[in-house]
């Protein structure tokens, strides 16, 4: 399928692995130029490389964006753009009575207030254009929380709840704001959490990603490729009727019928 959307301009953040390049490959192959930006400069200078081979323009910006200064960094290379994808490392998994204030605050600024300041960066030139797509990575978790996930659960949700009411507002000038919650994907976020549990439970890391991968009725975790797939779409001129919604990537974990 023809997504419409070569030529255009897109930043993806925290896109030099996982779920986030997996997004910035499925633009790029879209014919889609691209600002990437991650926190280390190497593995994102070898992602810029890879894109690169898509035949698009590519910038790569080594800065922390959930960081203001960093934020600045990115959003200066960037200008403006047509697509914005964002998307940060979730919190540490943890129990309620290990959290005080300043954990929650660091949520809430990685993963509520950053793409909170970039849509507020990008929105007005796409409403002048009459045309944008904005996709938030945020996850599995805000329709069916998890009790060690609290920081994660929190922050991801005001972030949905922002974007129910702005996707609605901006709607009318061709601009769209739709959420990817993405299950358990083959990703370092993955061998995190794995590992976490492996340790917890006192089994191996193997042992940790079958019991996963059985709680899942799909039996497997998910790859980014087919993560990058449904943001593209999301992305593109087909989906400009899709406003406001959670897209729940998680091979049928979560047990809901809304």
């Amino acid at each position: 399928m023809d997504l419409g959307i070569k030529g255009k301009r897109a930043l993806v953040s925290a896109s030099s692995k996982g779920l986030g390049f997996g997004c910035a490959q499925a633009l790029a192959e879209a014919g889609v130029d691209l600002v990437i930006c991650a926190r280390t400069e190497e593995p994102l200078h070898i992602a810029a490389d890879a894109l690169r081979g898509f035949g698009v323009d590519v910038t790569a910006v080594a800065a922390d964006v959930t960081m203001e200064d960093g934020r600045a960094q990115v959003l200066e290379a960037a200008g403006n753009v047509d697509i914005l994808v964002t998307n940060a490392g979730g919190p540490p998994p943890g129990k309620w009575q290990d959290w005080d204030r300043a954990d929650f605050m660091a949520a809430i600024d990685a993963n509520m207030l950053t793409p909170i300041e970039l849509m507020k960066a990008m929105l007005p030139n796409m409403i002048e254009n009459k045309w944008g797509r904005v996709v938030n990575i945020t996850s599995q978790y805000v329709k069916g929380p998890s009790a060690i996930l609290g920081l994660s659960n929190t922050a991801r949700a005001g972030l949905t709840g922002y974007v129910a009411g702005t996707s609605r507002d901006v709607a009318k000038h061709g601009v769209t704001i739709n959420n990817m919650l993405p299950g358990i994907h083959a990703t370092d976020r993955a061998n995190a959490l794995d590992g976490a549990i492996s340790q917890a439970q006192g089994i191996s890391m193997d042992e940790a990603r079958a019991a996963r991968s059985a709680s899942i009725p799909a039996g497997r975790y998910g790859t980014p490729e087919e993560f990058g797939a449904t943001c593209a779409f999301l992305c593109s001129q087909h989906a400009g009727f899709i406003v406001g919604q959670n897209i729940l990537l998680d091979g049928g974990f979560i047990g809901a019928t809304i």
